[in-house]
Formats: structure tokens, C-alpha cells, sequence
């Protein structure tokens, strides 16, 4: 379904705007302890991003000559106009627009393998921040929600075209949405919906009153999650990502809300554990999470949480 608001239609993101938009990442340290970067090593980062992560690993392993590169995956094209305006031209790194399920399957089929994959699930800041690309409530945009602006479906065809039945069902699915029925019929009841404020208005027409988080987050989570179709893709990577380490590798994955959560827990306990008859060792026994201090700095990282888990194999010598 073509987006017929003319108003957003014709939007595009300008320099200007997209300059004034910092991404800090979460758990820098965090990671950075648990990755252990060391000279030599190759590293895949399939969410790359704007490079906050991959700068601070990168600074660790820079050589001019590697086995093979090191390699930064997004499906967003602005985060990779961006991976490449930082990084530049340079021989042991490669940056690809894709999305990590697709990418991981490519790289799997080529047998390569890396000492490091850093996967840091949910949107970036740049996503919420900048009204036009439709992620967020707050500021007045489109109904996107596209990590990958060149794919055909949007927040505006979910909104518009599915049953109520459909809705129903993902608002409860992904956005564990106790008024999952109330919403998805006050949605059909008032389609057609451009805006993110209009949908933000007819979410809280289903909650009265107030409350501490805005009762279109769950909401918006779910439509996000139906249009990038991001926990499917993640179920179907994790055990791609394990064949991907090489011997003594590390396989870093930061979540931020429950439902992705659930799936990387349960996938690690199953694959490490506390078994002695599997090739990885989980480091995280419990969700590393950031601190008071980062999250006062970072409130993104409030949710933010970080399982790690490595092959036994020995590393390369």
C-alpha cells in the first residue's frame, strides 16, 4: 500500500537534521570487557549502526594485514552512508548493507568465521529521533517504521490493510498488549491512519488516564517488530551465528525488551549451560545491565541487556 499522506510523502531526511542526531551506544564497556578484542582478530558486527561499538573494537585489532576483514553489516542506508563517512577507505574492513539474517546466511555459505559478532538488537536513536522515519510517538511522522527504507511494507499498510483479527493478534504477540482487542478495533473503526500522532491518540482513547510510560509504546513496539519482522530473523540467525564463531571466539548479543530477551536466553542455555558436552561456554550467567550512571547518561540503556557466550575450541594460535 502506497503512502497517500502527500504531506510525508515528499519528506526526506535532511543532512542538517540527521547531523544534529548522536547515537550513543549501550554497554561500550561492557562489551568491549567481554569481546576482549586482541591484535589480529576479526570481527563481524551485524547491526553496525552509526559505529559506536565497532569503533572501540576496531581500535583494538587494527593491522594492515589480516587473514581476512573484518566486517560491518546494517540494512539501514543512512547507517551505512554514515559506517562509511567514519571509517573510509580501508583494507582490512568491509561494510555491507544488508540485514543480519540475510548477511548471516551469506557469510555461513561462504564458511567464513570471525573472533568476534556483536549483534545489538531494536532501533537505534537516529530511528527515534528523527520524526520522519515513523518510529516514535513523540515527534509528529509518517507511519513507517522501516529499518530498511527500500522494502515495501510499511507501519501505514499494517495500520490500513490488516484484519482486526490480524492486529489483534500481533499487538498481543509482540507488544504483549493487555487491550490488544480494544485497539486493533479502534484502529479499523478509524482507517484510514498516516501519522504516528494519530495512532499515538487513538492508543490512549483504549487507556484513560495515566501512567508512567505512554500506552502507545507497546503498541508501536509491536507494528515495529510485524514490520521488520525482527524476531523471526533473529530465531532463525542465533544458531547461524554460533557456526560463525571461529575457535575461541566470542558471540556478544545485546537485547532490549523481553520478548528478544526470552529467545537469546533460552537459545544460549540450550546450545551452552552448564554442560560439559557442548562447545560453548556461556560468560554471562546472568544478563550483564548497565549502570545507574550509564543510564543517567544513556537512558536507552535502561533496557539494555547483554548475554555472551564463547566456543572452547582453541583459539587460533
Amino acid at each position: 500500500m502506497k503512502n497517500t499522506n502527500k504531506k510525508y510523502q515528499s519528506d526526506k531526511i535532511s543532512s542538517h537534521e540527521d547531523a544534529k542526531v548522536i547515537h550513543i551506544p549501550v554497554l561500550l564497556d561492557e562489551v568491549i570487557e567481554y569481546l576482549d578484542p586482541k591484535p589480529g582478530e576479526v570481527y563481524l558486527d551485524l547491526t553496525a549502526g552509526y559505529g559506536g561499538h565497532a569503533s572501540k573494537v576496531l581500535e583494538s585489532t587494527l593491522q594492515d594485514q589480516l587473514h581476512q576483514a573484518s566486517l560491518l553489516i546494517d540494512r539501514d542506508q543512512s547507517a551505512i552512508d554514515s559506517l562509511s563517512k567514519l571509517f573510509g577507505q580501508r583494507p582490512y574492513l568491509e561494510i555491507t548493507k544488508n540485514d543480519f539474517y540475510s548477511a548471516s546466511k551469506d557469510l555461513e555459505k561462504s564458511k567464513r568465521h570471525f573472533d568476534m559478532i556483536l549483534v545489538d538488537l531494536g532501533v537505534s536513536s537516529p530511528h527515534l529521533n528523527i520524526a520522519s522515519r515513523g518510529f516514535s510517538f513523540v515527534g509528529l511522522g509518517p507511519l513507517d517504521m522501516r529499518m530498511d527504507q527500500t522494502q515495501a511494507k510499511t507501519a501505514e499498510e499494517v495500520v490500513n490493510t490488516y484484519s482486526q483479527r490480524e492486529l489483534e493478534s500481533i499487538l498481543r504477540a509482540y507488544g504483549e498488549e493487555p487491550k490488544a482487542k480494544k485497539i486493533s478495533e479502534l484502529i479499523v473503526q478509524n482507517r484510514p491512519i498516516h501519522t504516528t500522532h494519530e495512532l499515538a491518540k487513538l492508543v490512549a482513547r483504549a487507556w484513560p488516564g495515566h501512567s508512567k510510560i505512554n500506552p502507545a509504546t507497546r503498541t508501536f513496539q509491536a507494528i515495529r517488530i510485524e514490520v521488520n519482522d525482527e524476531l523471526k530473523q533473529l530465531e532463525s540467525a542465533l544458531p547461524i551465528w554460533i557456526d560463525l564463531l571461529a575457535p575461541g571466539g566470542r558471540l556478544a548479543i545485546i537485547t532490549f525488551h523481553s520478548l528478544e530477551d526470552r529467545i537469546v536466553k533460552r537459545f544460549l542455555s540450550d546450545v551452552a549451560g552448564d554442560r560439559y558436552d557442548t562447545e560453548l561456554t556461556l560468560l554471562t550467567k546472568r544478563p550483564i545491565q548497565g549502570t545507574q550512571k550509564e543510564i543517567a547518561f544513556n537512558p536507552r540503556a535502561r533496557s539494555a541487556k547483554l548475554r555472551v557466550v564463547k566456543n572452547k575450541n582453541k583459539e587460533r594460535g
